[in-house]
């Protein structure tokens, strides 16, 4: 009574088919497949890298780094 014999598994997989259908089981383990792999796909993707913006001939690059000078304003009273 402490373990499970092959009858009972039997008896638990005739179940689970009733329940859900051979094509129906299967259909669920496909779409789990095409979320993995989209998943999957999806990681690769980010891993990739962005490419650099190109720079056109007589235009100077914007500077990035330059950072605007805050302006103060004043109250005369």
């Amino acid at each position: 009574m402490g373990s499970f014999s092959i009858w009972h598994w039997l008896v638990v997989g005739i179940l689970v088919l009733l329940l859900f259908g051979k094509g129906r089981f299967s259909d669920m383990m496909g779409d789990v497949a095409k979320g993995i792999k989209s998943f999957k796909k999806g990681m690769s993707e980010d891993d990739a890298p962005t490419p650099a913006p190109k720079q056109i001939d007589g235009q100077r690059s914007p500077d990035l780094t330059a950072t605007p000078t805050p302006t103060v304003e004043t109250e005369n009273r």
